[in-house]
């Protein structure tokens, strides 16, 4: 491979695998081949760090004096005001949460851990209002996102945010709760078409006693659990949880449909059914080995052919998280990424539905796409746009958007976030044009009208933001 193709190879990969690389870093990478450069990625994301934003004894003595209050037929209005005010609590530190798993991502050394935390946030779509089990779920995510997805099957299974989000935790014996059984099998593992409805009726029986106690840990509660027996996939027994998920595992559909799912989320939304059986055949000999099934993408030929590469639509987290790591910035008041990730679609911790978001073309739309094209210049710029030459129609309207009426010099924005330009600028050759830092930041091939574009600039910076607020930038 020559050494331009592995310099593109590189930055595609990280761009995939990671949240984008820096100059440095991808000029320095560009001397290795790329299973080497794989090889470096796992390294760098073996060690596991979790979230600990969320204090959990403060957690546990808010249930306490939930359950407590929940117990009484009428309460006082300081009782009232009490429960209020752990709802109030409980709302903060979500939002806590959120912005702390955002700006881990965003500074994270162990960028391939976090993106597959990201894959699986999305798959185990979960909402919880205790931001305890979030916490633990999220955690849970992390520790065994590049480990064995059995292990991970099973931990998620157990969690309390999910025994609560799909009803596991009224799933008793003779008065079955369908709702987790069904959800196992059709989002988290086989798909639709690939077990009946008579499967989640016996399966729903053996998750029958799946709770968590007070302190929100896993608890078996063998009164609650049916102890006879269930037919399963054709097999009779006294079936357990485990047992359901074993079973699962053992259809090779499993592997196809895990593996359909990561490259729709790696390499292309529209999955090339050769390589998602080239993947699941591996993974299943590998024993779902999340590591090895990723390994063997990432160091596929396809995986760098052009028809995937800069065709992927960012998701709204790795948009903000991309941008914010390529420009080492830092939000002054981080809440606005509260309201940046709602405008955009993808909340964290707050998914749709237990579908998750529907991701690819989905992500955008017209008023979506505008504010993406005007958030660069507002983290980058401070609000202003400072376009060289004439822009587009369609540019135009961007342009107004971002130019407050009675424009005062350097006009705070919104966002109040600065971004390290010393620190980026440095990072770059000496001698790099507009032109090749175009081609730098932006995924797919640039055409002509981008080209044209920046071909008289004079100043980097400003190269930059205005090529950040393309929609070119919006794909990885």
């Amino acid at each position: 491979m020559e050494k331009k193709d592995i310099f593109n190879s590189v930055k595609h990969l990280y761009s995939r695998a990671a949240f984008g690389i820096s100059y440095p870093n991808l000029k320095n990478l560009s001397k290795k081949n790329i299973s080497k450069v794989v090889d470096g990625l796992f390294k760098s994301s073996l060690k596991i760090d979790d979230l600990k934003s969320v204090d959990e004894n403060e957690i546990r003595q808010q249930m306490a004096l939930q359950a407590t209050l929940g117990a009484k037929k009428e309460l006082t209005q300081e009782e009232k005001d009490q429960r209020q005010e752990i709802t109030r609590l409980q709302n903060e530190r979500s939002r806590t949460l959120n912005i702390d798993w955002l700006m881990r991502m965003i500074n994270t050394s162990a960028p391939l851990r976090e993106k597959v935390t990201l894959f699986w946030h999305g798959h185990f779509a979960c909402r919880s209002n205790n931001p305890m089990f979030a916490q633990q779920l999220n955690n849970i995510q992390r520790q065994h996102s590049l480990g064995s997805f059995r292990t991970l099957l099973v931990e998620v299974s157990k969690s309390p945010a999910m025994l609560q989000y799909l009803n596991n935790q009224q799933n008793r014996k003779g008065r079955p709760n369908e709702n987790f059984a069904r959800e196992l099998m059709e989002l988290f593992t086989l798909g639709i078409g690939n077990y009946t409805e008579q499967d989640i009726k016996e399966s729903a029986r053996s998750f029958t006693g799946w709770t968590y106690d007070k302190n929100g840990q896993f608890q078996l509660r063998p009164a609650f659990h049916d102890e006879g027996n269930k037919t399963f996939f054709g097999k009779t027994g006294n079936f357990d949880g485990e047992s359901i998920i074993d079973m699962i595992l053992e259809n090779p559909k499993t592997a196809t449909f895990i593996s359909r799912k990561l490259y729709t989320f790696f390499v292309h939304e529209i999955p090339n059914e050769v390589h998602v059986k080239e993947l699941a055949d591996y993974f299943y000999a590998q024993k779902y080995d999340i590591s090895a099934v990723l390994r063997k993408m990432f160091t596929s030929d396809w995986f760098y052919a052009a028809t995937n590469v800069g065709t992927k639509i960012k998701s709204p987290a790795e948009f903000l998280v991309n941008l914010s790591r390529e420009f080492f910035v830092t939000y002054n008041k981080p809440q606005v990424l509260i309201q940046l990730q709602s405008s955009l679609g993808q909340y964290l911790f707050n998914p749709p539905n237990v579908a998750g978001w529907p991701g690819g073309k989905s992500w955008i739309d017209s008023s979506s796409l505008m504010l993406r094209m005007k958030i660069p210049s507002m983290v980058l710029n401070d609000g202003q746009i400072d376009f060289s030459g004439k822009a587009d129609p369609e540019d135009e309207a961007v342009i107004a958007l971002n130019k407050p009426a009675n424009a005062k010099p350097k006009p705070k924005s919104y966002v109040d976030a600065q971004s390290n330009w010393t620190k980026f600028l440095t990072g770059l050759p000496k001698d790099i044009k507009p032109l090749e830092l175009a081609k730098f930041l932006l995924q797919p091939t640039l055409n002509q009208k981008i080209i044209d574009m920046v071909a008289n600039n004079q100043g980097l910076k400003s190269t930059a933001i205005e090529v950040t607020s393309l929609p070119e930038y919006q794909l990885c």
